[in-house]
């Protein structure tokens, strides 16, 4: 919803209504992830996307229901080996869809979810897709201190499972996860096969990850533009002023004349394990005191550029620094996937590739070496897609 947050605030400050679509639920190699969206307005203009284009002009109609029935809905998109093109999914995957209908003004939770996700204020937005009829639909808007919306409007009815939707909406928040929540009416943890559950989709929406670019040369100018690209914060660090100005790394979000090392120890309360750390100065001096830090931090990668030599000598460095081999292991140096790059740009590339192949948990080998899932992460989704059942696939047209 992040991708089209804007055109929702124009629609919603208009007095338009309009139906939201997520991806709730994937499986298989569906072409989207959770979170995903296409929303409708009342005119029938249409913005972003659940499926890449399999399933759009199904899930535009559910859309165009919604807003005429204003009663929200829960569709899954699946595969038919005996008419694949009828589903739609031709890739043989699975989508949950969530249809919402939206009237600016008769819902705080949808109102503040939707005004905080397009001024960027974190927010968790939660709503209830399976459970009571009384209850899908109803939405919270959760912030590290507050909450906008109810799931009834008799709070005493379901008070205690509304204070445990908060609680674990707020700690998906803090680490930045969006999925499902399943809760009992009590507000336990249960398995939503059991009966007299409570099904919630909380989408977190937290600040672009960070990707620390250690070293002002020309191929920290190319990663600054392909970690944008990728959609990340990007910052520069130099400490030498010389090398480390904006007019040579315009598309940088910000640029630091200071020590990699000093640098970093001011920014402990702005990383996570989304961060991504590329060391790219090759130069001892810089490079060991950073590094030292670095790889004891609950970063999500860090990366070193050099040659095998210079990487040898790191790494002894480091063990007299005191490291252990399974902070030593957290390295990735050289820097990059092997695809035989030489330019700043192309080694760019290598660089990504090889920060997506550790996020995803990817092979690095071309797909077409194997038969296996296109998507490494399949297996956990569809884990989770299983554990939290959902609803029977329907055939559509694409």
């Amino acid at each position: 919803m992040q991708d089209i947050a804007e055109q929702l605030r124009a629609w919603h400050a208009s007095g338009r209504s309009f139906a939201v679509a997520t991806v709730v639920g994937v499986s298989g190699s569906a072409p989207r992830d959770p979170g995903a969206a296409l929303a409708v307005d009342a005119d029938g203009e249409a913005v972003g996307s659940v499926s890449g284009g399999c399933v759009e002009g199904a899930v535009y109609e559910l859309c165009q229901a919604a807003i005429a029935s204003g009663e929200p809905a829960l569709e899954r998109f699946g595969y038919s080996d005996e008419d694949a093109f009828a589903v739609g999914l031709t890739c043989g995957g699975a989508l949950d869809v969530f249809v919402q209908p939206v009237v600016p003004g008769t819902d705080a939770g949808l109102d503040a979810g939707i005004a905080h996700i397009a001024d960027g204020t974190p927010v968790a937005l939660t709503r209830v897709i399976a459970g009571p009829g009384a209850l899908v639909g109803a939405a919270l808007a959760v912030t590290a201190d507050g909450v906008a919306g109810a799931l009834s409007p008799a709070p005493s009815t379901v008070g205690g499972l509304e204070r445990a939707v908060v609680a674990q909406a707020r700690a998906m928040l803090e680490a930045g996860r969006t999925g499902r929540l399943v809760l009992g009416l009590d507000g336990r943890p249960c398995d939503e096969h059991g009966q007299g559950t409570v099904t919630c989709f909380v989408e977190s929406y937290v600040p672009a990850p960070r990707m620390l670019v250690f070293g002002a040369i020309d191929f920290a100018a190319a990663v600054v533009r392909i970690g944008r690209f990728l959609g990340y914060r990007v910052t520069v660090c130099d400490a030498r002023p010389v090398f480390a100005t904006a007019r040579r790394f315009l598309e940088a979000d910000e640029v630091v004349v200071d020590w990699p090392h000093r640098y970093l120890d001011s920014q402990l309360d702005r990383m996570d394990g989304r961060t991504v750390l590329c060391v790219l100065t090759h130069d001892a001096k810089f490079d060991i005191p950073l590094l030292e830090r670095a790889l004891r931090l609950p970063v999500g990668y860090v990366g070193a550029m050099g040659s095998r030599r210079t990487h040898r000598e790191r790494e002894a460095r480091l063990r007299e620094a005191g490291l252990t081999e399974a902070e030593l292991a957290r390295l990735r140096s050289p820097i990059g996937l092997d695809l035989g790059s030489r330019t700043p740009e192309e080694t760019a590339v290598s660089v990504a590739a090889e920060i997506i192949a550790h996020r995803r948990g990817g092979g690095c080998l071309p797909l077409s070496a194997s038969d296996g899932p296109i998507h490494h992460d399949v297996s956990r989704t569809e884990t989770e897609s299983d554990a939290a059942g959902g609803p029977t696939p329907r055939p559509h047209a694409a």
